[in-house]
C-alpha cells in the first residue's frame, strides 16, 4: 500500500508530505485547490509523462517521492524481473529537472518509465470519471471477464501461441508466394537446364574442337609441307642430315691439329642427333594427318551447337554455359525444396493451430464462468447502491478466426430500469449509473486482483443523498481488503474515511500554494458540514454532519 507521499516543488505545491492510512483515505477540498495536483504528481512515479514543466520555484527540481509498504503482495519475482532490489517498504522517486530533463529511481536504482509503469500496475489502480468510460471498450470488458476467471497463465500461453501462429502463417505465405514465382518460370528453367545438361559440355572443350578443326581443314596443305621437311631432313639423295655427318667428319680430322674444331665437332654431334629426332617426329606428325571429312563435319556441327548456345545465353565461353547449368538445376532443386519446406510448415501450423483451439476453448469456458459471477456480482453491488432493477449482461460471441485474446467478442449490456430491455451499456447507462456500474466491477476486481491500493478520483458524478452513502459503505467495505483513496465531493462518502485529509489553497506573499492537512475530528465534522451546506453551516448542518460520521 501507498503509505507516504512527498511532493516538492510541483505546480502550485511548494513542498508537502501524506501519511496514508492503511485502509479508506478521504481526500476532500474545494475545485481547483490541488487535488488534482496531487494526483498529478502520483501518476508521475506511477510511469506517466511529464506533459508539463510547472515548478513552483523555476529554478529548483521538482521531486515526487512514494512509500509503498509491499510485504504482503509478493512482489519479489516481479521486482527480481525488473533487475530491481526488492525491499519490504519500497520508495519510488522521480526527479523533473529544469531543464525538461526527468530521472526515476526504485529503491535507488534508475529505471526507465517504462519499469515505472509496469511496476505501478501491481500497486496501484487509479479510477477516475474519464475512466468510467472504459467499461464501453471490449477490451476492458475482456480484462473483467479474465481478471474474475484467474487464468492468466492460460492467457499468457494462449498469446505466445496466437504469436507463434501468425508468425508461421506469414512464412507458410511468404514461402507460398516463392513457390508459385518459381513455378511460374519451373517449366522453362527446366526446358534450359535440359537443353545445356543433353550438350554434355566440357571444359575446354572449344577450344581443342577449335584446334581439330583448323587440322582437318587444312589436312591436305599440313602433309605436303611436313613431308617436304622431313624430305629435306633425310629423305633426299643429298638430305640436309647426311651433309651434316660430311661436315662432322670432316671437323673430326682437322681437330687432331686444332682444339678448338673438337669443341666445334662436339656441338655439331649433338645437332645431328636432334635434327634425326626433329625428322622422326615430323614423319610422325604427318602420318597422323588424315583426311577425315566425316570428322570434319562432326567437329563443325559441334561448334556450331556450342557457338548458338552461347550467343542465346549472351556469354562467350563453355565454362560460363557450364556454370549457368548448374544454376538452373539449383533453382529447379530449390523449387523442389520450397514444396518440401511449405509441407513441413503447414504441419506445424497445423499444430499450432490444434493448441490454439484447446486454449482458446478453455479461456472461453472460463469466461462464461466468470460472466455469470460478474452478472450477479455487479446486480448484487448495483442493488445495494440504488439500483435495484439493474441489470449488467455479459454477451458473447464466437468469431471464426483466432485474435489476439481468444475467439470471444463480448459486449456488456445494461438495463437500469424494470422492464426496461437490454442494451449495450455505452448506449443506455447515464454518468452517474456508469459510475456505479463501475464502482461495483472495480470492487469485484480489487478483490480478485489484490492490488495494494485502488484510488478512486471523483467517480461520485450524478449520485447524492441515500446512493452517495451506500457507495461510501460499499468503499468503506473494500477498505478491509486493500488500501482506498477516495477524492469526492459528496459529504456521504467523506463520512466513511478513516483518514480524512483536506485540500486547500492559499496566498504566501505574492504566491497561491496548496496545502493538504491531515483532519481531526473536530476539523472533519465542520469539513462534512460546509460539504452539506456552505461555508457557514447552520446548526442542523453540523448536526447532520456528526451523524453521518456515527
Amino acid at each position: 500500500m501507498l503509505s507516504k507521499l512527498l511532493i516538492k516543488n510541483y505546480a502550485l505545491i511548494d513542498a508537502l508530505e501524506i501519511q496514508f492510512d492503511q485502509k479508506l483515505n478521504i481526500i476532500t477540498g474545494e475545485t481547483g485547490a490541488g487535488k488534482s495536483i496531487i494526483m498529478g504528481a502520483l501518476g508521475l512515479i506511477l510511469g506517466q509523462r511529464a506533459e508539463s514543466r510547472h515548478f513552483y520555484d523555476a529554478t529548483a527540481k521538482c521531486v515526487i517521492e512514494g512509500h509503498f509498504d509491499i510485504q504482503k503482495y509478493a512482489l519479489a519475482d516481479l521486482f527480481h524481473e525488473l533487475d530491481l532490489d526488492y525491499e519490504d517498504h519500497s520508495i519510488i522517486r522521480r526527479e523533473l529537472l529544469a531543464d525538461g530533463k526527468s530521472r526515476a529511481f526504485v529503491n535507488d536504482t534508475p529505471v526507465t518509465l517504462q519499469t515505472l509503469k509496469t511496476l505501478g500496475e501491481r500497486l496501484i489502480d487509479i479510477h477516475s470519471q474519464h475512466a468510467t468510460l472504459q467499461i464501453n471498450t471490449e477490451s476492458f470488458q475482456l480484462f473483467v471477464l479474465d481478471t474474475m476467471a484467474q487464468h492468466m497463465e492460460v492467457i499468457t500461453n494462449y498469446k505466445l501461441s496466437y504469436k507463434q501462429h501468425k508468425k508461421l502463417l506469414a512464412e507458410w505465405k511468404a514461402l507460398q508466394e516463392e513457390l508459385e514465382n518459381s513455378k511460374s518460370v519451373y517449366d522453362y528453367h527446366q526446358f534450359l537446364y535440359t537443353e545445356l545438361e543433353q550438350a554434355n559440355l566440357q571444359v575446354s572443350e572449344q577450344e581443342m574442337l577449335e584446334t581439330e578443326q583448323t587440322q582437318l581443314e587444312n589436312a591436305e596443305d599440313i602433309k605436303k609441307h611436313l613431308h617436304l621437311a622431313t624430305a629435306q631432313l633425310q629423305n633426299t639423295d643429298q638430305n640436309l642430315i647426311d651433309g651434316l655427318k660430311t661436315v662432322n667428319q670432316s671437323i673430326q680430322q682437322a681437330s687432331r691439329y686444332l682444339p678448338l674444331a673438337s669443341v666445334l665437332n662436339d656441338r655439331l654431334s649433338s645437332a645431328i642427333i636432334e635434327l634425326k629426332d626433329i625428322a622422326a617426329e615430323l614423319e610422325q606428325a604427318s602420318d597422323g594427318i588424315q583426311m577425315d571429312e566425316e570428322r570434319l563435319k562432326w567437329v563443325n556441327e559441334r561448334l556450331s551447337l556450342l557457338y548458338s548456345l552461347q550467343k542465346k545465353h549472351r556469354t562467350d565461353s563453355v565454362d560460363a554455359l557450364i556454370r549457368m547449368r548448374d544454376e538452373f538445376a539449383n533453382k529447379l532443386l530449390d523449387t523442389d525444396s520450397l514444396e518440401g519446406k511449405i509441407s513441413n510448415l503447414k504441419k506445424e501450423i497445423d499444430n499450432t493451430f490444434l493448441k490454439l483451439a484447446d486454449l482458446a476453448a478453455l479461456i472461453t469456458k472460463n469466461r462464461l464462468a466468470a460472466g455469470l459471477l460478474v452478472e450477479q456480482e455487479v446486480q448484487s453491488v448495483l442493488n445495494r447502491v440504488g439500483m435495484p432493477h439493474a441489470q449488467l449482461k455479459v454477451d458473447r460471441r464466437e468469431v471464426q478466426e483466432f485474435k489476439s485474446n481468444g475467439l470471444d467478442e463480448v459486449n456488456f449490456l445494461f438495463s437500469a430500469n424494470k422492464g426496461q430491455g437490454l442494451q449495450a451499456i455505452s448506449k443506455v447507462a447515464s454518468g452517474g449509473e456508469l459510475s456505479r456500474v463501475m464502482l461495483a466491477i472495480k470492487s469485484l476486481l480489487a478483490k480478485t486482483s489484490a492490488l495494494p491500493t485502488i484510488i478512486f478520483d471523483e467517480i461520485d458524478t450524478g449520485i447524492s443523498g441515500e446512493v452517495a452513502l451506500k457507495v461510501g459503505e460499499l468503499m468503506e467495505e473494500l477498505a478491509q481488503d486493500m488500501q482506498v483513496i477516495s477524492i469526492t465531493h459528496l459529504p456521504q462518502i467523506a463520512s466513511q474515511g478513516n483518514s480524512h485529509f483536506k485540500v486547500f489553497k492559499n496566498d504566501v506573499g505574492d504566491r497561491t500554494k496548496s496545502s493538504i492537512v491531515l483532519l481531526k475530528e473536530s476539523d472533519r465534522v465542520m469539513e462534512i458540514a460546509q460539504m452539506l451546506s456552505g461555508s457557514k453551516p447552520e446548526d442542523t448542518a453540523i448536526l447532520h454532519a456528526k451523524e453521518l460520521l456515527k
